[in-house]
């Protein structure tokens, strides 16, 4: 399909595509009946499979994904339309609104050096907002999966200036909370074991971010090479003629050096 990079292009086939939820929000037995609620587990799904294709390098398959979260958006316009709550329109010009307030760096007065200061005026700037948060932590929601949520409050509290003066200091920290672990395994409490797995893993969410790394990002590499190298090792030990469960452990390790010396997973 030829890129299209007319702006007329791009607003003709967005409302088709608006005509095309009309429809079928109006005829299909479904799409018709559907309401916030009940999307809701469905919207979360796509967006976990729109996280995962992002990770890929298919860009089919990222753009299907791109669609079917964007299905979900225009679903719910459609349905506050109905309710005479809000519009897509509405929720557009919302979002101009304050994306132009949230940057005035470029469409306003204020200067800034750098990324740094961006983020430490753009929290300032959220909690100005009408309606906006209370508190520095208060945007970040309480569903959101630990590990990122850990990431998204050191974040925010860095932006406030609360942060570590040197990255390299965090390192310390890091062998501190290892230690503290350590030492509770030899308790045998479970929930100081359980406190200072805690505190180790939000030192390393940390750090990663320290250094410019997606701490999810990186640990969900790492799944996916780990599955694709341990498949490795199962579709091997059948072709053998064995299970798992009957292996040694050192002949488990000898399939999975092979599986690395394929670099499945990478």
């Amino acid at each position: 399909m030829e890129r299209k990079n007319n702006r007329q292009q791009k607003l003709e086939a967005f409302g088709k595509l608006l005509d095309v939820i009309d429809t079928l929000r109006e005829q299909c037995p479904w799409d018709s009946v559907q309401t916030n609620e009940s999307m809701r587990p469905n919207t979360i799904e796509e967006a976990m499979e729109l996280a995962e294709a992002l990770l890929g390098t298919d860009n089919n398959i990222i753009k299907k994904e791109l669609g079917d979260v964007l299905l979900h958006v225009l679903l719910y316009a459609r349905i506050g339309e109905e309710t005479g709550a809000y519009d897509i329109a509405e929720v557009c010009e919302a979002l101009r609104q304050k994306l132009i307030y949230r940057h005035p760096h470029i469409y306003g007065n204020d200067k800034v050096s750098g990324v740094k200061e961006l983020l430490e005026h753009w929290e300032v700037i959220k909690m100005k907002e009408k309606g906006g948060n209370k508190t520095v932590l208060g945007g970040v929601p309480s569903t959101l999966p630990s590990l990122i949520k850990a990431e998204r409050v050191q974040e925010k509290a860095a932006n406030v200036g609360f942060d570590w003066e040197k990255k390299e200091d965090v390192w310390e920290k890091v062998k501190e909370e290892l230690a503290e672990v350590e030492t509770e395994l030899k308790t045998g409490n479970e929930v100081n074991i359980e406190k200072e797995f805690g505190d180790l893993f939000f030192s390393l969410v940390n750090a990663a971010r320290l250094y410019g790394i997606r701490p999810d990002n990186a640990l969900e590499k790492t799944n996916l090479k780990f599955i694709a190298r341990f498949n490795h090792v199962e579709a091997r030990a059948r072709k053998m003629g064995k299970n798992l469960n009957e292996m040694t452990l050192a002949e488990m390790d000898e399939l999975w050096d092979e599986a690395k010396q394929l670099k499945l997973g990478e």
